[in-house]
């Protein structure tokens, strides 16, 4: 017990120690030490995480819900064990309301193919933001065409931010459902979704979430956000790929018809009709990816263990960090000033491609994501083709930060 009078100070992050997890970050490229600072398009993976999946294909592997023999029995373990995990992750009530599935994209899409196409109707109306991936905007084009409904959009302003009096302005008596990022890919924006969901409720609009920036970097408890549906991918949170999460309320999900047909999803099959299972099976036809899913509960245990306040301390000193750092580099202009930033800094240098400013940078083992980012809308409100993105995670570190600014530097020597 401390002294009278004294508080603990919590011991700073040590991205280093945390760097050593990673057997991938320890390997040279182009003869240099990596940087990898790619983490919004995937995150590298924990040898936590690594050796979960071997242990998984050693001693677990059989497959779900339909063997009486030991292994299947463990195998179903894991993977509902897994449900629940991801349920806790999320502040869910009830882990009958996770689904898994391949990721984001995917979890978009079947709302967008059950729940839009009971909901939406010729006239109606879908809301999203300026800011979306292509994976919120895609699938919601596609059941506004098929419907005969209408697609409107959110406006962003020259700092990268939503106006809330925007969105209420734009939510009307035809807003079958508000879709917003929980934080911009492109931008590092981080949506003030509470709010929104708030305001959108207050007309009777349910929303949905994506969350696949949002999960790797903030606390997600979806009951204090309020949202009806929130989905996340597991590659992003450090966890394998091909395995993601949608949560929706529990009421929703039992309403809404299947997505897919095949094994598991169903009670009873005959010619003549099929009963379909319970909530959440019947949005899960097929062999699932089980090694995935206990692969993404380890790499959630994991996250959990580094104490979820240090890690957003961290990550936003990073990012608040590369953000002053690479306005000091001459020629260089920042892509976006939002009011809050979450683990993205998108960039531009004067008359360099940013193609090839990834291209050079690659050769100097710093490696960023180029292009528009799955976000061709928003590239296009910024008068852009494609901007550099620089993209933290629990292992990146200022040093990472000052490699990526030498490297420009390279850059506009070279080419600039």
């Amino acid at each position: 017990m401390g002294a009278p009078g004294l508080q603990a100070v919590a011991a700073p992050f040590d991205a280093e120690r945390v760097k050593r997890e990673f057997p991938i970050l320890a390997r040279p490229v182009h003869g240099k030490p990596l940087v990898y600072l790619d983490n919004a398009a995937t995150a590298q993976k924990p040898r936590a995480v690594i050796e979960r999946l071997a242990r998984y294909y050693e001693e677990e592997n059989a497959n779900v819900h339909r063997g009486v023999h030991l292994l299947s029995e463990r195998a179903t373990a894991a993977y509902e064990g897994a449900r629940a995990r991801v349920a806790r992750f999320l502040g869910a009530r009830d882990p009958r309301e996770v689904i898994f599935v391949r990721g984001t994209t995917e979890a978009i899409n079947l709302v967008a193919q059950t729940f839009g196409r009971a909901r939406v109707g010729p006239g109606d109306e879908v809301l999203i933001t300026g800011m979306e991936h292509h994976s919120n905007i895609v699938p919601w084009q596609m059941l506004c065409r098929e419907k005969g409904a209408t697609l409107r959009i959110v406006p962003v302003s020259d700092a990268g931010d939503i106006d809330l009096a925007d969105l209420e302005r734009l939510l009307g008596p035809r807003t079958r459902l508000l879709a917003i990022a929980h934080v911009s890919n492109a931008l590092g924006t981080v949506n003030p979704v509470k709010e929104a969901v708030a305001r959108a409720h207050a007309v009777g609009v349910p929303v949905l979430v994506d969350g696949a920036q949002g999960a790797p970097h903030l606390p997600v408890d979806v009951g204090d956000l309020g949202c009806d549906f929130y989905a996340f991918s597991g590659h992003k949170v450090y966890g394998p790929t091909g395995i993601g999460a949608l949560w929706g309320r529990l009421e929703l999900l039992e309403e809404m018809p299947p997505w897919q047909g095949g094994g598991d999803m169903i009670l009873s099959v005959s010619f003549e009709r099929t009963v379909y299972n319970r909530v959440p099976y019947k949005f899960e036809a097929g062999t699932p990816d089980m090694a995935g899913a206990a692969g993404l509960a380890t790499a959630l245990d994991w996250m959990a263990g580094l104490g979820p306040e240090a890690l957003l301390a961290h990550e936003r000193d990073l990012a608040g960090y590369a953000a002053e750092q690479l306005a000091a580099v001459p020629g260089a202009r920042l892509v976006g000033t939002p009011r809050e930033r979450a683990g993205v800094v998108s960039f531009v240098l004067k008359d360099v491609h940013p193609h090839d400013i990834g291209t050079i940078l690659d050769r100097e083992g710093v490696a960023i994501r180029t292009g528009h980012h799955c976000a061709q809308p928003l590239m296009s409100r910024f008068g852009l083709a494609a901007t550099a993105r620089a993209s933290f995670a629990v292992y990146n570190t200022r040093a990472d930060v000052d490699a990526l600014v030498r490297g420009l530097e390279k850059v506009r020597r070279m080419l600039g």
